[in-house]
């Protein structure tokens, strides 16, 4: 933790209030957010289809605006974004608590999408030029303030469930609307630095140059599968948790442990890892481990008894392989994604850095809803035809398949920016630890 302080108290005012507004974003958002099905299933009596539909607009809205998002951040700047965003989570947020037809709840639900959609790659890209070569280091602490606020979010919603719904809705709009009002203030005005020797061109133009953009594209969809692999943290694991434990506990278990992890050995395992490896180096192998996050599923799988585990001891051998798995994935996720952040700048050269996020975290979004219906197929299949490993074995071969990808396109020198290289790297870093 001294590590991680050190690391957050030698960067600029603005980077660390980039890190504070993650850090709120997340506790607002995770404080209301997985508590919102139950509320609309259960208080407001709504049908599973349109609980559905209405979570559905949500992540619509959010993975169907990043790119213009991205591209407006790069061209307005990346403080109004945040601004918009931030107030468009306030209206969001207090509408879900106080609204209660179906039209006015979709609407509340789009508002809360579309804000994510603004203020997250404006965020990202003005993190990115705030930390200039140390931009493996700022992701590294936006993921620890990251974890932290999903950690504190659902505590502090559970909290407030105790007296309604409702006050959860008010108190995180609010939450927003202080965090606006103080990144209004204190957060200075920051634009992407686009190229000036030529005049600036369409949205569509810069659309267009992203496809044409060869390693960047294969970059992002060689990444994809890493996406469909890290969801399972709320995917697949919770319904292993439930199938071998028959209850919810160890589903928070698993999350306090992904989240401490995070927190705790962010920083250090970044550094560690730049001093030894390369950007892409760093990924595949993060990719690597990934993979075999799933592997101590597959060999578990068919062994769990059809009664609930009695006592402390059986529950924590049935839980052993999900919680295996959890660390694995959590200290990949770990591994990947600062370096994956900073590949994504050094490939958009510096210029339209919001475009360039939003344009990746669209194909994730894609990727993430296509997956989680192949997972899901999977999962029906193997337990049906007394395959229960399947899903397990199809995210391990993923996984393989995404770091070999990358690998493929680190020695056809895509991914050579020459950024993150460890002997320069070395030198960077061993002061800060």
């Amino acid at each position: 933790m001294k590590a991680t302080l050190t690391q957050i108290g030698s960067f600029n005012r603005p980077v660390q209030l980039l890190l504070v507004n993650q850090l709120t974003i997340n506790i607002g958002f995770y404080m209301l957010m997985p508590y919102l099905a139950g509320y609309l299933s259960n208080e407001l009596a709504l049908a599973a289809w349109t609980v559905g539909l209405i979570l559905g607009m949500r992540n619509l809205s959010q993975q169907g605006m990043f790119l213009l998002g991205g591209s407006l951040a790069d061209r307005i700047g990346y403080k109004p974004m945040i601004l918009a965003g931030l107030g468009l989570r306030v209206i969001g947020f207090a509408m879900l608590g106080l609204v209660e037809s179906l039209p006015a709840l979709l609407v509340a639900s789009a508002l809360t999408g579309l804000a994510g959609a603004l203020f997250n790659p404006a965020v990202r890209a003005y993190l990115a030029a705030e930390a200039g070569e140390r931009k493996v280091e700022a992701f590294a602490l936006l993921n620890v303030f990251y974890q932290a606020g999903i950690l504190l979010g659902p505590l502090i919603g559970l909290a407030l469930l105790g007296f309604a719904f409702r006050w959860v809705c008010l108190v995180a709009a609010v939450l927003f609307l202080f965090l606006l009002i103080a990144q209004a203030r204190a957060l200075p005005a920051r634009r992407g630095d686009r190229d000036t020797s030529r005049p600036q061109q369409s949205m569509l133009a810069d659309w267009r140059q992203i496809v044409r953009h060869r390693p960047f594209l294969l970059f992002s969809l060689a990444m994809i599968g890493s996406y469909v692999l890290n969801f399972q943290v709320y995917l697949g694991l919770p319904i292993e948790v439930r199938r071998v434990t028959g209850g919810e506990t160890g589903v928070a278990i698993l999350f306090a442990v992904s989240g401490l992890l995070t927190v705790a050995g962010q920083v250090r395992l970044t550094a560690w890892a730049k001093t030894r490896w390369t950007s892409a180096q760093a990924i595949s192998r993060g990719l690597l481990l990934m993979a075999c996050a799933f592997v101590p599923l597959a060999l578990a799988a068919g062994s769990a008894s059809s009664e609930p585990p009695r006592g402390w001891w059986a529950y924590t051998l049935a839980l052993l392989p999900v919680l295996t798995s959890t660390v694995l994935l959590t200290v990949a996720t770990m591994l990947v994604y600062p370096f994956e952040m900073a590949t994504i700048v050094d490939l958009a050269g510096e210029h339209t850095v919001g475009t360039y996020y939003g344009f990746y975290n669209t194909l994730a979004g894609i990727g993430i809803a296509a997956g989680n219906l192949l997972t899901g197929l999977a999962l029906d299949f193997g337990n049906s035809h007394n395959i229960p490993a399947l899903p397990w074995i199809a995210l391990t071969v993923t996984g393989l398949f995404c770091a070999t990808a990358i690998t493929a396109l680190d020695r056809r020198g895509h991914l050579h920016t020459g950024k993150h290289a460890a002997t320069s790297s070395r030198a960077a870093t061993g002061t800060r630890r």
